[in-house]
């Protein structure tokens, strides 16, 4: 089911992507797109390696785990979309390629201490709410960049850049502001000398083109890819 999906949504998807590179004047190639399969079983993840897909999310520490082990020596880079308990943050540790959802000390503390006693870094993105929206979890707007500058000093993490989520909302006025904020936000906290790179994780299945217009490296995507999420057993 999820190898004859992907045959018709990649393609779809890909397209949107270099379209919106081009109208924002930039390479596609610079943009990573991240196919989350987060709720969907594992044949899901399989179909889109099989597609030449490399890059695959998940949202919850358990999932990510038990997919990882199961599809170990695969070519896969997982990374880690969803909001991180402090108590989890240590199992991602040479597990997760890149953590987008640092969001506060204490999971960034977590995250430090069990990458540095495992004799390792962990690469990370520092989540922030540039929307504004109290349900959306991330650094507050105000005062981001002193926060992202003090969260990326801490040791054994290695900030690779900024993440955020835009309201699920059809405006484009809205969606365009929030990304642009996360774009600015990251040249202003790099001018300033912050250890943060380059990346902007931002843009989901339905508003990617216009988070790729405005910087975005990497396109979180997965009802676009895999259809909607089947309904978990209760």
């Amino acid at each position: 089911m999820y190898a004859s999906r992907l045959q018709e949504t990649l393609p779809r998807t890909r397209e949107s992507i270099v379209e919106a590179a081009i109208r924002g004047g930039r390479d596609p190639a610079e943009v990573t797109l991240l196919a989350v399969s987060k709720g969907h079983p594992i044949e899901a993840a399989r179909a889109a390696v099989a597609a030449g897909l490399t890059d695959l999310g998940e949202n919850r520490v358990s999932e990510l785990e038990w997919k990882s082990e199961e599809m170990k020596g695969e070519p896969v880079r997982w990374h880690m979309v969803g909001q991180l308990q402090s108590r989890k943050a240590p199992r991602l540790v040479g597990v997760s390629h890149l953590i987008h959802s640092v969001d506060r000390e204490s999971v960034a503390r977590r995250l430090g201490r069990a990458a540095e006693d495992a004799g390792v870094s962990v690469s990370a993105l520092i989540q922030v709410n540039t929307s504004g929206e109290e349900a959306k979890g991330g650094v507050a707007w105000e005062g981001a960049a002193e926060e992202v500058m003090r969260l990326s000093e801490t040791p054994g993490l290695e900030v690779q850049g900024l993440m955020t989520m835009a309201p699920y909302v059809a405006e484009e006025p809205v969606l365009r502001m929030t990304f642009r904020r996360l774009r600015e936000l990251l040249h202003e906290v790099r001018a300033a000398g912050g250890a943060v790179g380059p990346q902007l994780s931002m843009g989901m299945s339905n508003d990617l083109g216009v988070a790729v217009e405005e910087g975005s490296t990497m396109v979180r995507v997965g009802t676009a890819l895999f259809g909607p999420r089947p309904e978990r057993d209760t």
